[in-house]
């Protein structure tokens, strides 16, 4: 019929979980839960990987209490479970449960092609769920882009904003001592 509206069907983080356990998503695809539609991630290249890698190594034992998750899940509300590419979660966040906004200290996404939808789609969310610091590594422009302040600005982003070249150093607003070289992370060039 002309004119009828389609209505589209959201699903919450529980029935997300049961499409995987009766199999209609499998172990290997690459999707989370975004506004409760299944959104397929985009495809990870060798500088994503070498940019994880190296993160990994760095967020490593810099927040007590913190352990680095990758590219694992976390629940920011009834429709929406992401899988940020770092995250700095509360160290007990799984015991019986996945975590929640409220036991990430920190977020890092790492955008080769995804750069759009890191920056106006996921980042907001994160300063909506009040995630006290959000990163953007740019691997294009060689750059990290680091939010801080949530919800203290209009429409709840984050009210602090700094991005760091390829020949800067990196230091947390948020994460005390930590500081490295950006071009550790997104090469030398």
């Amino acid at each position: 019929m002309l004119g009828t509206k389609i209505k589209k069907r959201r699903f919450g983080v529980g029935e997300y979980h049961r499409m995987a356990e009766v199999g209609i998503l499998g172990e290997d695809d690459r999707v989370e839960l975004a506004d409760g539609e299944v959104v397929e991630m985009t495809p990870v290249g060798w500088r994503h990987v070498r940019a994880v890698t190296v993160l990994t190594q760095l967020l490593a034992g810099t927040l007590p209490g913190h352990y680095v998750s990758v590219q694992n899940p976390v629940v920011f509300g009834e429709r929406d479970e992401r899988q940020p590419d770092l995250a700095l979660v509360r160290a007990g966040a799984l015991e019986g449960s996945l975590p929640t906004a409220a036991d990430v200290a920190l977020v890092v996404e790492v955008a080769e092609t995804s750069l759009l939808y890191d920056r106006e789609v996921k980042v907001p969310l994160y300063a909506r769920a009040g995630i006290p610091e959000a990163w953007v590594v740019d691997l294009e422009a060689a750059t990290v882009e680091v939010h801080a302040a949530p919800g203290a600005s209009p429409g709840e982003r984050y009210a602090k904003k700094r991005t760091f070249g390829r020949e800067e150093e990196l230091i947390s607003f948020t994460v005390p001592d930590l500081r490295f070289a950006v071009g550790d992370v997104v090469g030398r060039g």
